[in-house]
């Protein structure tokens, strides 16, 4: 395609350099050399008839109009120059008619406006005393001069107007360019954002099944060392049969959760935030997965730790009847109660947790998990009892939460107690 368009919209008119001529380009300027040089020829042959111009002009004439004529090859690399070049042409000569209707068409295209006009300027001011001695008197009176005059003011026009339209393909080309840049700059944030979102969600459900697992696994390892060391009743049968189906249990419900985050994750972003009425969210073609976690499986959450090993004291203040807040907080919610479990669990074994949520619509959601910091651990810091490895960026994707939901979160030691206080709004009534 870059055939049919001139060298300065191919290269983007970045003034990186001279562009370079396109098949295009060497048509026109044949062709508008062919225009010049038929006139040239042409007028050279009326010279003999103009009597009354001088013997030094007649034999002037055709060498100024055949030099402007080769001119215009550089007219493109050289506008300026072939410009003023063309100002005695114009004032001495009749034979330069075609070639410099091309000169005052180009400086009008490729000159600044300033710089134009006053090339324009030149090109009447030298050529005035030429129409007045000759050409008004011997060659048809006034009229031939208005023609001289619109003669230079419609091609110097027809440039301008063609410079403007250039002008505005190359704005139009780089605001396109500028879009698309922001286009991929915008997919780019996407994925990195999506990819967040996948990593926060797979933390949030793997750390704790992934903890759960591990204690369990832990239990048994102890009592089969204790066991090889003498110190303890070798397990039976059915312990071992009991530990392992809650192993299995609990990888199975890890594995299904996992499958849960994938479809909710590929979910529309209306199904994810308000959810259907019946409390079930709808994945990628309308399939409906099982509902989503909530303020009301926080209680089942906390069963389950305790099934665990873990001593957890559960405080559910929160008003009943009230309208509940929307879905997508309060998984928000559960996910903050899951880590703080997911972390006392791992760095304070043995240690009760107490998990207490408060508020009411209009006065907003507080979710606090606090639990004792274990014997040996810094008052300032969290200790590692169990050995359970972790990323920690738990926190940091509650963090993340928290701020997509115009929450707050708060976590330290205090008094000797590591809290993870959360604050969530709670309109009056659910958007």
């Amino acid at each position: 395609m870059s055939f049919f368009l001139p060298g300065e919209l191919v290269d983007g008119g970045t003034g990186g350099g001279r562009p370079r001529r396109t098949a295009r380009d060497w048509v026109v300027d044949g062709l508008l050399f062919l225009w010049a040089v038929g006139w040239w020829m042409g007028m050279t042959a009326l010279l003999q008839e103009h009597a009354y111009l001088p013997h030094w002009l007649v034999l002037l004439d055709p060498w100024l109009g055949g030099a402007l004529c080769l001119a215009l090859w550089w007219r493109r690399s050289h506008p300026l120059a072939v410009a003023l070049l063309a100002v005695p042409a114009g004032a001495l000569t009749d034979s330069a008619f075609g070639a410099l209707s091309v000169v005052i068409l180009n400086t009008a295209m490729r000159l600044p406006l300033r710089r134009a006009v006053l090339v324009l300027v030149a090109y009447l001011v030298t050529v005035a005393p030429y129409l007045l001695v000759y050409t008004v008197p011997h060659e048809g009176g006034w009229p031939v001069g208005a023609f001289a005059l619109a003669y230079y003011l419609v091609f110097f026009a027809w440039g301008r107007a063609a410079r403007a339209r250039r002008q505005l393909v190359l704005r139009l080309r780089q605001d396109a360019e500028r879009e698309r840049a922001d286009h991929a700059r915008r997919l780019v944030d996407a994925r990195r954002a999506e990819r967040r979102a996948i990593a926060r969600e797979m933390h949030d459900v793997l750390a704790h099944r992934i903890s759960l697992l591990s204690v369990h696994a832990g239990a048994l390892a102890y009592r089969t060392k204790q066991t090889a060391a003498g110190a303890g009743s070798a397990l039976d049968e059915a312990e071992i049969a009991e530990s392992a189906g809650v192993i299995r249990d609990n990888a199975h419900q890890a594995l299904d959760e996992l499958r849960e985050v994938l479809h909710v994750l590929r979910a529309d972003e209306e199904d994810d935030e308000h959810g259907p009425a019946s409390g079930a969210t709808v994945g990628t073609g309308g399939a409906a997965t099982r509902p989503q976690p909530g303020l009301s499986s926080i209680a089942a959450l906390v069963s389950e730790a305790r099934e665990a090993g873990q001593r957890v004291r559960y405080e559910d203040a929160l008003p009943e009847g009230a309208a509940p807040p929307r879905p997508q907080l309060q998984r928000t919610a559960y996910r903050v109660v899951q880590e703080g479990l997911t972390n006392a669990r791992k760095h304070a074994p043995g240690s009760e947790v107490t998990v207490r949520l408060t508020g009411s619509p209009g006065n907003g959601l507080t979710l606090r998990v606090s639990n004792p910091l274990p014997a040996g651990v810094p008052r300032t810091g969290t200790g590692t009892g169990t050995g359970i490895p972790g990323a920690g960026a738990g926190l940091t994707g509650l963090h993340e939460r928290l701020e997509l939901e115009d929450g707050t979160l708060h976590h330290g030691v205090d008094q000797g107690a590591f809290t993870l206080l959360a604050r969530l709004p709670w309109p009056l009534r659910a958007p």
